[in-house]
């Protein structure tokens, strides 16, 4: 594989996102050797209770959790496109930075946060979600657009599939029964966003979550997507 190319890209809102939402399947796909590459959206900024710190301290100290954490899971690279927190827009220029990192690598992959969820949901997620849906398609896939990145020399490229966590409609089940303790050790090095949750509850409100998406399955914990093949 070209050393620029990484075969899954998960697009992550802030810095902890991708750890909750799809951390065990991360570890077991580059345990089989898939490269997987994380783009995470914002800066994380604004994640605190914490009235003594300042914002770019915060920022600071969540880009090295979220470096940690994925060095852990064996991830290839952390691309961090500093966005506010809180401070995402559905825009052709936001847009046209994912459409840029996915003709770039080349995923057949992508993986986000669910645009779709109703109710109370972080609209980060959302304008995350929604970009990168597409981002994927038609933008990334059609030569007329963004020109102008064609004339870079950063030709269009063709997603195979999404998957997409924290969705209400659960079609695709991934079995993390051997990487939990993976995702939990990932999860854990985010210690501005869990380190005050005492360690077992932590564990096992994460075991409770993938004992429930694992039910009817033939394996006991599993991360849940909706899952979506891209049209071609």
């Amino acid at each position: 594989m070209d050393s620029n190319t990484a075969q899954v890209m998960v697009v992550t809102p802030h810095p902890d996102d991708a750890e909750f939402g799809v951390a065990g399947t991360v570890a077991r796909w580059t345990s089989n050797g898939r490269e997987v590459v994380y783009v995470v959206c914002t800066n994380g900024n604004k994640g605190t209770n914490d009235v003594t710190i300042k914002p770019e301290k915060l920022s600071e100290i969540r880009q090295e959790e979220q470096r940690a954490a994925a060095k852990l899971l064996g991830v290839k690279e952390v691309i961090f496109l500093n966005h506010p927190d809180q401070g995402l827009e559905d825009t052709p220029e936001f847009r046209k930075e994912i459409v840029r990192l996915i003709r770039i690598y080349r995923p057949e992959t992508v993986v986000t946060a669910d645009p779709y969820r109703r109710y109370v949901w972080h609209r980060d997620h959302r304008i995350t979600g929604q970009v990168t849906l597409d981002a994927v398609f038609p933008f990334a896939r059609d030569h007329f657009s963004y020109p102008e990145l064609i004339q870079e020399g950063i030709m269009p490229h063709k997603v195979k599939e999404m998957l997409f966590w924290a969705a209400e409609d659960v079609n695709y089940r991934s079995d993390i029964t051997k990487t939990f303790d993976i995702k939990l050790a990932a999860l854990r090095c985010h210690k501005s966003q869990v380190g005050e949750i005492p360690p077992g509850e932590l564990e096992e409100r994460l075991k409770e979550r993938a004992r429930m998406l694992a039910e009817g399955e033939d394996f006991q914990l599993a991360e849940g997507f909706h899952r979506a093949e891209v049209w071609q």
